[in-house]
């Protein structure tokens, strides 16, 4: 069983699953997502599923799959296949998100063995969390402390990487990883429903346009972090809930981890060596 538990000095909650240890790492031909694995015995274009090495009890770990080619990306798949990836999520956040025991459905993804994969085929993941975890309760909270919307705020020129319909891709002000990027609608747009499909589809084509310029910059698949932020799913109004995908490349170099350091843990401060209007040429000119 899983059990939440709280540091009683810094407040930070982890959740402890010893039955995780037993996960699998398939890299080679058993893949389990490929069509006729363990995972996807029939053909598909993109399936979800009860995660069998679930973090949350009570089937709230749901695996994603995007689309059935075991070498692709979100830069090689095809503007369908991408558009019925970001559809996918969107079901899956209106299914668990519909659910008494779920407050909020944090969809995500790790890709490589560097952003701790265990998997290499396209996938992601989503949790169905009971309540508003601290990450984006704070952002929340934020925003009603300020008066405003930072999303809403168009980014400078000079952070802006690609965009597509009403969407931007730019760096933040203050990446946490080098090359990093933002996605967000320029319209004060809660949630994947109220994106509507052509909402989706400018995100789908965002994605592809992101990945592509990651992927060539590093000269090969960039592994990363990703999570998507929207509207908590428990019946409240949120106001200053905006829409956004965070995407952060875990090299600061082809093949060169970033990793964070003692100092960085320690203090709560996290430093950069690049400058993220530099990022943002690089991207632009990959």
């Amino acid at each position: 069983m899983a059990e939440l538990r709280t540091d009683p000095l810094t407040g930070v909650r982890v959740v402890v699953n010893g039955s995780r240890r037993g996960r699998p790492r398939n890299r080679a031909a058993d893949c389990p997502f490929c069509p006729g694995g363990l995972e996807a015995p029939a053909p598909y274009a993109v399936r979800r599923f009860p995660n069998r090495w679930p973090a949350l009890d009570g089937q709230r770990c749901e695996v994603l799959l995007y689309c059935p080619e075991h070498e692709a990306s979100w830069s090689t798949m095809t503007t369908a296949q991408a558009e019925a990836a970001v559809e996918l999520w969107h079901d899956c956040a209106v299914a668990l998100g519909s659910r008494p025991d779920v407050a909020y459905v944090l969809l995500f993804e790790n890709r490589g063995a560097d952003a701790g994969a265990t998997v290499d085929h396209p996938h992601g993941q989503a949790f169905g969390l009971a309540e508003v975890p601290d990450a984006p309760a704070a952002l929340l909270a934020r925003g009603g402390g300020l008066g405003r919307c930072a999303l809403c705020e168009a980014p400078p020129k000079d952070l802006v990487v690609a965009e597509e319909g009403d969407w931007l891709a730019w760096v933040p002000q203050a990446p946490l990883f080098p090359y990093a990027l933002r996605l967000a609608p320029r319209e004060h747009v809660a949630d994947l429903t109220e994106a509507g499909p052509d909402g989706r589809g400018a995100l789908a084509a965002l994605l592809r346009t992101a990945f592509a310029r990651l992927d060539a910059l590093f000269g090969a698949p960039a592994p990363y972090f990703l999570w998507v932020h929207q509207r908590p799913a428990d019946g409240r109004v949120w106001p200053w809930a905006h829409l956004y995908v965070e995407i952060n490349a875990v090299w600061r170099a082809p093949g060169v981890p970033r990793y964070i350091a003692a100092g960085e843990l320690g203090s709560g401060i996290y430093f950069t060596p690049l400058e993220p209007e530099a990022a943002a040429e690089h991207l632009r000119e990959a």
